[in-house]
């Protein structure tokens, strides 16, 4: 298998046209964990809403471990179900967000609530994010549910970079993971460019799952501007505006901190998206900061930061994959400082593109006030992105989805055969 996939000649004819694979209404359900930022539900929310104008006659469900999912603007026919919350502690490990409740009881009851919500959606299509048995193997009765009663057809989604590929090895063994994925998904897409990373050649897949991989290229947040009614710009006083964005919050207090003490230029709007899951006492401290300096913002919980990023002409951030992709989308000058504890996903995903010109990195061992001070002074240019990286899998995904529908309803479809040569 060469591992730069073509979608050529599935683009040629699978694009999901009006009156042919969506005669019928489809029903889909994007499954995220949510136990760690806001990363896994925005970015199927995104696809949700992009799917949502794309494609006709469709009801689209989300299930989600956060409740910030029912604050994001969504468009006719998507719905969501909220899942009891569960964290991802330092470790690694996870635990129940707010109930004094033993991770085997939540985790049983989570597993309870997708396996009923699916048996009364009936879904046609099942897309999951990044876990192929969800947090703490909490898909799996629904998995085997669908293979043994259903045609559903079920996708497992995962971003660029998971890892460095001797820990994604070791992982993916204990969890057997190809074994889940040869017997339950029929496709796997990744959400990223192989020319940026081939997680398909760096994580040495077996041969007999290799069909079943898709690159659909990143996934351009511009579009998310378009599903939100608040048009309006920011009252910046005439200043310029330096963001600086840590996703959830729930591991950004270091860098918010030396954000908060950093000298910005002049005539420069400092802005902290504190995010949140960030801490109460961190987020009070930063509260603090910013009482005593008029250039400094501090705000908790923005519904659409890309609005901000948007009128944005410096970005600091963590290196997570949508905070990364919303960046590179809009092609704004950046300094990443990557988390590299206890994945080294964000510290892969950043060095690649600072390899390519596209964003600064600063290691999180060097991260000062005066480093940021030094970073807002140094003249930059703005990256060149949409010339160097794959950025349509907004309008790839409905083809590929468009294609599936079509081999559905013209009973193509079979568990043992997956698509292969489209």
């Amino acid at each position: 298998m060469n591992s730069n996939i073509s979608v050529t000649s599935l683009s040629d004819r699978a694009i999901c046209n009006k009156e042919k694979s969506m005669g019928k209404r489809w029903r889909i359900v994007l499954y995220s964990h949510d136990t760690m930022g806001l990363g896994h539900k925005r970015r199927n929310m995104l696809i949700a809403q992009n799917l949502g104008i794309s494609l006709k006659n469709v009801d689209i469900l989300l299930i989600t471990g956060t409740n910030k999912s029912n604050e994001v603007e969504t468009v006719e026919g998507i719905d969501c179900v909220t899942l009891p919350a569960l964290y991802k502690n330092s470790e690694g490990g996870y635990e129940a967000r707010r109930w004094q409740m033993s991770i085997g009881e939540i985790v049983k009851m989570r597993s309870h609530i997708i396996l009923a919500t699916i048996q009364s959606f009936k879904p046609d299509i099942l897309i999951v994010d990044n876990v192929p048995k969800g947090a703490m193997g909490e898909l799996k009765p629904t998995l085997k549910y669908l293979k043994k009663e259903t045609k559903t057809f079920r996708i497992l989604g995962l971003r660029d970079i998971l890892d460095d590929p001797k820990t994604v090895e070791e992982e993916w063994k204990k969890a057997k993971n190809e074994k889940i994925i040869r017997n339950y998904y029929n496709e796997v897409w990744i959400y990223g460019d192989p020319n940026i990373y081939d997680a398909v050649k760096e994580y040495k897949f077996s041969a007999d799952i290799l069909d079943k991989f898709r690159y659909t290229g990143y996934l351009d947040q511009r579009t998310r501007l378009e599903f939100t009614s608040n048009k309006s710009t920011f009252n910046l006083n005439n200043k310029s505006l330096a963001l600086c964005m840590v996703g959830g919050g729930q591991d950004g207090a270091n860098l918010a901190l030396t954000f908060a003490e950093t000298t910005l230029p002049k005539d420069v709007q400092g802005i902290i998206i504190t995010g949140p899951f960030m801490p109460s006492e961190v987020q009070k401290k930063l509260f603090d900061f910013a009482k005593t300096r008029s250039n400094l913002w501090v705000w908790k919980y923005v519904k659409e930061p890309t609005l901000l990023l948007k009128e944005a002409k410096w970005v600091i951030s963590m290196g997570g994959y949508n905070s990364t992709s919303e960046i590179l989308s809009f092609e704004k000058r950046a300094l990443i400082i990557p988390r590299v504890n206890p994945r080294q996903e964000q510290l892969i995903r950043i060095q690649r593109l600072e390899e390519l010109g596209l964003v600064d990195m600063l290691h999180p061992d060097k991260l000062t006030p005066e480093s940021l001070t030094q970073w807002l002074q140094t003249e930059k240019i703005f990256p060149q992105v949409h010339k160097n990286i794959d950025f349509q899998g907004l309008k790839k995904i409905p083809q590929y989805l468009g294609y599936i529908c079509d081999q559905i309803e013209n009973n193509n479809f079979s568990d043992k055969k997956i698509l292969v040569n489209i």
